[in-house]
């Protein structure tokens, strides 16, 4: 069965994702820097209301993967609250200043992870040799690999993805990064058995008055009186258009 995890910024979201369908969360913050680190309160109240398998992020701010050593104190410890939380799995990924996967730092993650599945998150996509990436990755045991095929999207990086696919003796590749309803097919043609989708829309803020001339963000042009929202209608349109393809192929 093809599986469909949800990228969600809300445990308002998280529910919507479940009802429609989905299979997986992939729970964070700030779409605006791509997911990081939710907030403790978050990640709690998450766990008691979803029941479907949750993923937190753990990434302690925006931009690159290569991290100071405050920064990785803080990513280690989220990964002990996530832990104790009781969390199936979480996301992560780290990079060295020339692109590889940080080794020494992801052995020692992944001895604090335990028994939780692991993501390697998009920092995949940053890194300079993603064949030697993959193999890394296999020796760390990770469960599985988020990534656009080193493409900004992943229809654009379905050749390598493919390639990814045919080459991996461990962890799942799981596409993300613009895929959706319309190009969902793609994916599947090629033998992807995991996709990752934001699967929403920009929905209004609920505030009447809104004051002129004053944002919150140092960005002027961001429109604050909007959020990103998953779309239950997608995730189940989404969902039944992968679950007819799995009943197409048992009975090819």
């Amino acid at each position: 069965m093809t599986k469909l995890e949800v990228c969600c910024y809300s445990v308002d979201c998280a529910l919507t994702a479940e009802q429609a369908g989905a299979d997986r969360v992939e729970l964070c913050a700030s779409q605006a820097d791509g997911g990081i680190t939710p907030s403790y309160g978050t990640l709690k109240l998450a766990r008691e209301k979803v029941t479907i398998p949750v993923h937190p992020i753990v990434r302690p701010r925006g931009g690159d993967f290569c991290y100071s050593q405050s920064e990785f104190d803080v990513l280690k410890s989220d990964i002990a609250m996530i832990r104790d939380f009781g969390y199936p799995g979480l996301v992560l990924g780290m990079l060295d200043g020339e692109g590889h996967i940080d080794m020494p730092r992801m052995w020692e993650v992944m001895a604090l992870c335990g028994d939780m599945a692991v993501t390697f998150h998009r920092a995949f996509d940053m890194c300079l040799n993603p064949k030697i990436a993959l193999e890394q990755l296999t020796q760390l045991g990770v469960a599985r690999i988020l990534t656009s095929g080193q493409q900004q999207n992943a229809e654009v990086g379905l050749p390598m993805l493919r390639e990814l696919n045919q080459l991996t003796r461990g962890p799942i590749i799981m596409a993300g990064a613009g895929v959706r309803l319309t190009n969902l097919q793609k994916f599947v043609d090629i033998g992807l058995t995991e996709l990752h989708s934001s699967a929403g829309r920009q929905v209004p803020s609920s505030m009447r008055y809104r004051k002129a001339g004053v944002t919150m963000s140092s960005d002027t042009d961001f429109d604050e009186f909007s959020r990103y929202c998953v779309d239950g209608d997608i995730v189940a349109a989404m969902k039944s258009t992968l679950q007819f393809d799995d009943q197409i192929s048992r009975t090819a």
